[in-house]
């Protein structure tokens, strides 16, 4: 599975972005699909996931916030970013996982990575 992730970009305190990621060579119906951050300095933190069945799974800290959903027509996962925070300045990282449950939050979870997309909140 190819994964390529967008819509990152520089945006201010308060404001919303929404990421793709865009999955190519299989579709993700039978997968899981998850969205990490890594922060300068910092390890790769999770933020959602979502099973081929729509179950999600959400960082405790993020919930409310930030929103993940998949086409599976578009073979598209996507992550709906509100009120974000400069702390939520990271490169963002969208994966692919033949997992489910609770270990979905963990990053050896994942067969599949995109390569991150950068996301900026300016204060």
């Amino acid at each position: 599975v190819q994964l390529q992730a967008s819509g990152g970009g520089l945006v201010q305190a308060g404001g919303s972005l929404r990421l793709s990621c865009a999955a190519s060579g299989r579709t993700l119906i039978s997968y899981s699909t998850g969205w990490f951050r890594q922060a300068p300095g910092k390890e790769r933190e999770f933020v959602q996931a979502i099973t081929w069945s729509g179950r999600t799974y959400y960082a405790d800290s993020l919930k409310g916030r930030f929103t993940c959903s998949r086409d599976n027509v578009k073979n598209t996962v996507y992550l709906q970013m509100n009120s974000l925070e400069p702390e939520d300045t990271a490169v963002y990282y969208c994966a692919v996982s033949t997992n489910l449950g609770s270990r979905l939050a963990q990053a050896g979870a994942y067969e599949f990575w995109g390569q991150g997309t950068q996301v900026t909140v300016s204060s």
